[in-house]
């Protein structure tokens, strides 16, 4: 029997004590899958305060890069958070110090993956994330090992929780964007800071790091084109529903002749299809390959089991003596690739109003036919205080064409507000 696997925790918030719990109650599980005990050395966390697993067995550290580097750690567990400061120090200080590293945090890897790549695999050890995308679906895993035979053509997804439960809400109870964003806040759905989840910011972390690994490229998280569901109101998504579809924050990566597309912003998808029947805090992720074809990987995105269970999945691996490289490929070949501003041409969904003018909807379809975005259907409804909505599905047409016809009707004379865009994604 092999020597115990030893483990520094840093974070003992919700999913900290997730992984102590479960590797307290399933230890002689875990040893019989891995043919050695995985046991935990030392933990820290900002207090001491009671969390509701017992700790007094294990060593505790203030400073988590003190923990990083203890002689009897060989597995730092980063939990804590944050794209620097102390979990990028105490990461660094692991890699260094020759530990091998299983973090969770996506937001770290999302801005430096790059150079804790180069620095894990230049120490020799292994960086592991399956936690930070998408909590319990082992999305990561499945691109690494179980898809490496194939060029993945494209990545998409609905990749946070929160956006999905208030868009949810909105269509089930008829609450505004402002009503369900309150319920979600007061359940405890959402972050510190709200826009990392309504912002699309956190599931754009989430993309950056799949595109990596899908294209073999280095993480480009600022290269993402970002739109939270803000924008999005309850007669969207009531109108969408009367076409056959749902709004969803989705993910898209894919890989074109002009560069890399990574996208995070609101679209519509068929209701019929797996992502438009998504509801609540569920995420879904969509592979495509070359010889696998699709498939869907659903499951809990987020919560203390989820994702200290992802966490585990990579022990794991560490404790049978996997040593994958971060992502997929050593870092040192994953290439630089330009990033593109629009993705293969789509049908999309304009919402806008209208002065109520005669031939006011006449010159908004001139505006777009001069653009070459050709008109597939057009609603009218009730005019309200002498204005009137209009709802506009086109024909299938590149983002180019759009956002120049988008640019051009304020010249019509007609708005009476700016327009909203939204791509159709058949799926």
């Amino acid at each position: 029997m092999s020597d115990p696997l030893r483990l520094g925790i840093a974070g003992l918030g919700t999913v900290g004590v997730g992984v102590v719990r479960i590797i307290r109650q399933k230890a002689a599980q875990l040893e019989a899958r891995t043919g050695r005990k995985i046991v935990i050395s030392a933990v820290s966390a900002r207090s001491q305060k009671d969390r509701g697993v017992p700790l007094g067995d294990y060593a505790w550290e203030d400073d988590p890069v003190a923990l990083a580097v203890r002689d009897d750690v060989d597995v730092f567990v980063e939990l804590m958070g944050g794209a620097t400061g102390p979990a990028k120090d105490a990461t660094e200080a692991a890699l260094r110090a020759g530990k091998d590293v299983v973090t969770a945090n996506k937001a770290m890897l999302a801005e430096h993956g790059q150079p804790l790549a180069l620095l894990a695999e230049g120490e020799g050890r292994v960086l592991r994330f399956e936690a930070a995308v998408a909590g319990g679906i082992p999305v990561v895993k499945a691109l690494t090992e179980g898809l490496a035979g194939n060029d993945i053509t494209r990545v998409m997804g609905v990749m946070n929780g929160s956006c999905n439960y208030i868009l949810t809400r909105m269509e089930h109870a008829g609450l505004t964007y402002e009503e369900a964003f309150a319920e979600a806040d007061g359940l405890g759905y959402l972050e510190a800071d709200p826009e990392l989840d309504v912002g699309g910011i956190d599931a754009a972390h989430k993309l950056a790091l799949l595109a990596a690994i899908s294209f073999g490229t280095q993480v480009k998280f600022d290269a993402v084109q970002l739109e939270g569901i803000g924008q999005v109101t309850i007669e969207d998504i009531r109108q969408a529903a009367d076409m056959g579809y749902k709004i969803k924050l989705l993910g898209i990566a894919q890989m074109t002749a002009r560069g890399l597309v990574q996208s995070m912003t609101p679209c519509l998808v068929p209701a019929t299809s797996p992502l438009g029947q998504l509801e609540g805090g569920t995420n879904m992720v969509v592979l495509e390959g070359d010889h696998v074809g699709q498939i869907v990987l659903r499951g809990a995105g987020a919560g203390e089991g989820p994702t200290a269970s992802a966490v585990l999945s990579d022990v794991i691996d560490i404790a049978r003596g996997l040593r994958l490289s971060t992502f997929g490929q050593p870092a040192e070949t994953l290439k630089t690739t330009p990033a593109a501003n629009a993705g293969t041409p789509a049908p999309f969904y304009l919402r806008m109003t209208l002065q109520d003018k005669p031939g006011a909807l006449a010159k908004v379809a001139t505006c777009l036919g001069d653009a070459g975005v050709s008109i597939h259907r057009m609603r009218q409804y009730d005019h309200v205080d002498d204005r009137a909505p209009v709802l506009i599905v086109t024909h299938t047409t590149s983002r180019d064409a759009l956002d120049a016809a988008l640019a051009a009707l304020p010249g019509t004379g007609v708005l009476a507000s700016e327009p909203v865009a939204l791509r159709i994604e058949e799926v």
